[in-house]
């Protein structure tokens, strides 16, 4: 079952590492009388060079996974929203990871059986998301193409890459990114590549994962009843007439809140008057669900976070064949994949990621000392990873602080494969 994750397309070789190691050591000792004594020298930022982009963003504003019990309580989701805007078309072809064809989505069979109020299904990209999407295009063709000369004006695949989870609301998210990011199309359709959801590791893969999956069984039903969210809850349930024998928490309350906000659908009063604490104890249930463990946070993202190292180690390795390393990559990915990311670099603000979020890295070289540099970014922020002196990040304090989550596909499926179970008690947004 987990065996497809190991295959070894996306990994780089011990090699490359051990490479990346020795010149890190070297640059070390070379720089050391520069630095400060902290260790840290001053970096005259004209002199870097950007050489890399990596940007995870979530998807565009949808339509809920699942409605509220009641239907006095439920919008109705008109299929007009699903209307696409003229600027947002792009051609574009979905393959698997090695140029094969589109794998199956069990996911998108699964939202086409609830069907809301109003006709639209669960989980449908809206034109409101499909604005979203345009606009962060707009605003990373500003940053990389404009303002800096570093991509082509037309899409490139020598230069960037684009990957995608085989979720239609993603890969119709990363259309109207493409589209706002290269507004003059080259001919023919861009490829988007998706892998098999059996092996995806863009999201919590709970399926393949059995120890992350064990883990986690019960636990969202768990954390509704813990000392201040069950008070909490059953407040909000009695404010909006919800049965206490209804199995509505605060994920599923977030979930519809969040969805009708974007689009000015508000429900319920009870949920506007009780805006935060809802989204605040969602983020409570996610932590809990997931421990704050170190173990469960590298099952959840650390494959991930070893495909964005993967990628900073091609672009330093001078090994690295020519045209291997691309200019951009771009993830398409959730909510449940943010959150952790940002966990992980140690830049969770508590707050749950918003539609249309991106976290991005750049890789820059200084010309003079050729030391490396990342710099990050989350929704358009500048960051301070953990472990890192200053928004500039030396490159080998950036790895440092992954590295406490990053696992590569042998450790992956050594600790995947401690437990066996079923079914996961959470859903992927």
């Amino acid at each position: 079952m987990i065996t497809s994750v190991l295959r070894g397309r996306l990994w780089v070789p011990v090699g490359v590492l051990t490479s990346l190691a020795y010149l890190v050591h070297q640059r070390r000792v070379a720089l050391a009388e520069q630095r400060g004594p902290h260790g840290q020298h001053p970096v005259d930022r004209s002199l870097l060079e950007l050489k890399m982009v990596q940007v995870v963003f979530r998807h565009g504003a949808r339509s809920p996974l699942k409605p509220l019990p009641q239907e006095e309580q439920q919008v109705e989701w008109n299929p007009r929203l699903l209307e696409v805007p003229p600027q947002t078309r792009l051609e574009y072809t979905v393959t698997d990871l090695t140029g094969g064809p589109k794998p199956h989505s069990p996911f998108d069979s699964q939202y086409r059986k609830t069907v809301l109020k109003g006709g639209m299904f669960a989980g449908q990209l809206t034109n409101v998301g499909m604005w979203q999407m345009f606009a962060l295009g707009e605003r990373l063709r500003k940053s990389y193409v404009e303002d800096v000369p570093f991509l082509s004006p037309t899409f490139n695949p020598q230069e960037v890459f684009v990957r995608s989870t085989n979720i239609y609301r993603n890969l119709e998210s990363t259309r109207c990114l493409l589209a706002g990011l290269f507004p003059h199309p080259k001919e023919g359709p861009i490829t988007i590549h998706t892998d098999d959801a059996s092996s995806e590791v863009l999201y919590p893969n709970f399926q393949n994962c059995c120890s992350l999956r064990e883990r986690t069984r019960g636990r969202r039903q768990a954390a509704s009843l813990q000392p201040g969210i069950s008070e909490d809850l059953k407040k909000v349930k009695e404010g909006m007439g919800i049965a206490s024998s209804d199995e509505v928490d605060f994920v599923l309350l977030f979930d519809n809140m969040a969805a009708e906000q974007a689009h000015g659908l508000l429900s319920c009063p009870t949920l506007k008057r009780f805006t935060q604490m809802i989204e605040q104890r969602a983020v409570d249930t996610v932590l809990y669900m997931q421990s704050e463990d170190r173990e469960c946070l590298q099952m959840v993202v650390g494959p991930f976070l070893h495909i964005l190292e993967s990628n900073l180690l091609r672009a330093v390795d001078p090994a690295s064949p020519t045209g291997k390393t691309r200019k951009l990559y771009l993830y398409s990915a959730h909510d449940v994949t943010v959150m952790p990311l940002l966990m992980a670099l140690g830049i969770f603000d508590h707050k749950w990621p918003p539609f249309a979020v991106d976290v991005t890295l750049e890789l820059y070289q200084h010309q003079q000392s050729k030391e490396w540099f990342v710099q990050l970014y989350y929704h358009g922020k500048e960051q301070v990873p953990r472990g890192c002196p200053d928004r500039l990040c030396p490159l080998d304090q950036f790895l440092n602080t992954m590295s406490v989550y990053t696992l590569n596909p042998e450790k992956y499926h050594r600790i995947c494969s401690r437990a066996q179970g079923r079914n996961s008690e959470m859903e992927r947004d």
